[in-house]
Parts: C-alpha cells; structure tokens; sequence
C-alpha cells in the first residue's frame, strides 16, 4: 500500500520569542496559527504559516535560556518564495537583518538569497 504523508512542521529553538516573531511575521509575512503556552514547563511553542492548514515553521521558545543555541553544522535553512525577491531583499536589508547578494547556481542567473533571523537561522528567498 502506498502512505499518505503531509509534511507538518519544522521546529527551531529561538531565545527571544518577540524578536522571532517580528522576523517571521514581518519580514516573512508569516501568520501565528496557533500558541501552546506550558508555564508549568517553562516553554512556550508558537506556529507559524503562510496559509491555513499548511507546513509551519514551530518556535520553541524555552523560558530564560542562559546561552544560544548551538546551531550545529547539519542543519542548513529554511526555504520560501517570493515574486519579487529584489524588493523583498531591499526590505530585509533595510529592517537590519543580514543578507547576502543574489545568487545563482553554477551556470545559472541569480535567483534567490539568504537572509538571517535574529538567532541566526538562515532562510533562503527564491524567486517565486
């Protein structure tokens, strides 16, 4: 028998949550879909996603954490699309978030860029 797979959810830990989500909501045009709140537990999970019903990006947000977090070397980035990633770029750039010049693949035009959240994910734009 063939499964029926949806993908749900990526979760990244963030240490300052307000930050977080200005970026994913302002900068990315993300929406809240939901919020678990566990103070007993000391961690907050807010996510967040372009469409209703859609793959969401999860913030784990654990109470007053005493260092960042170590992103490691194995993950990578995020990826979105967007029609008109100069303009979006510009917006990044001006909001203060670090981005890199447009990129392209070997033999390939320019089509996408990184830019950083505020714990040091990268999200990838691609033109859309």
């Amino acid at each position: 028998y063939i499964m029926s797979i949806k993908m749900l959810h990526t979760c990244i830990r963030v240490m300052d949550l307000e930050k977080s989500l200005e970026f994913y909501k302002n900068a990315l045009g993300l929406v809240e879909t939901r919020r678990k709140d566990f103070p007993e537990h000391k961690f907050t999970l807010v996510y967040l996603s372009d469409v209703p019903g859609g793959y969401e990006v999860e913030l784990t947000y654990n109470y007053n954490p005493e260092v960042p977090y170590d992103l490691g070397n194995g993950f990578s980035h995020i990826a979105i699309a967007h029609d008109n990633i100069e303009s979006l770029r510009e917006k990044h750039s001006e909001m203060g978030y670090e981005v890199t010049d447009l990129k392209g693949l070997p033999g390939e035009k320019p089509h996408y860029y990184f830019v950083t959240d505020p714990d040091g994910y990268k999200v990838e734009v691609i033109r859309g």
